[in-house]
């Protein structure tokens, strides 16, 4: 079970990456002061949190509605966090954030940004969705699945933490040590993304 929680651990929080989402929150809420921030921080994290919760407990059985084959996600999804995987190597994910993040920070209701975009896109986004339906679909037993929602309620407690921390982790990181830490996460992501395929392949195969 511990390497079960690990496995599931490392990869929502290389996927959901709560240090990544830090810099771009405290961009955001820059003009607002501490209950501001703190009430975005805390919305955001819960509303995320809900919102991977449903897909975690629903998903499969929104797959088997659609006629779509745990297989057939399970490759899909593989694919998905490997370009995820791309991006943060070359940096290209950080840089589409900061993007979105301009853009609504320019829009006259920017005041709130608890839903968009921090609690969707940026935390539950389309990868990260797609990566806590694959690790449910993984689980064989009820014992299994609740070990990967503990992880997930780990992993959003930690993203709660980050913005609420925003600025002295942008003070104690810095943007040279942040991408690094974004590059080797980025590599670890990619060799989780293509277990997900071959596994995917295999069952499909078999």
């Amino acid at each position: 079970m511990i390497a079960l929680f690990l496995s599931a651990f490392i990869t929502l929080f290389v996927v959901i990456d709560p240090p990544g989402c830090a810099p771009i929150f405290a961009g955001l809420t820059k003009d607002g002061g501490a209950a501001h921030r703190k009430a975005m921080a805390v919305r955001s994290t819960l509303v995320a949190t809900v919102i991977m919760l449903v897909f975690a407990l629903f998903g499969e059985k929104l797959l088997h509605t659609l006629g779509i084959s745990l297989d057939a996600f399970r490759i899909a999804g593989g694919i998905m966090l490997f370009l995820i995987a791309l991006e943060m190597v070359f940096e290209k994910r950080t840089q589409r954030r900061e993007t979105r993040a301009a853009e609504v920070s320019q829009s006259p209701q920017a005041e709130d940004i608890s839903i968009f975009p921090m609690a969707i896109p940026m935390i539950a986004g389309p990868g990260s969705i797609a990566t806590i339906m694959l690790l449910m679909s993984r689980s064989d037993d009820l014992t299994q699945s609740a070990v990967v929602l503990v992880a997930l309620i780990v992993v959003m407690a930690l993203t709660m933490i980050s913005l609420l921390a925003a600025g002295a982790i942008m003070r104690v990181l810095g943007p040279k040590l942040e991408a690094m830490i974004t590059r080797v996460l980025g590599v670890i992501l990619a060799a989780l993304a293509t277990q997900f395929v071959i596994d995917g392949l295999k069952a499909s195969f078999a």
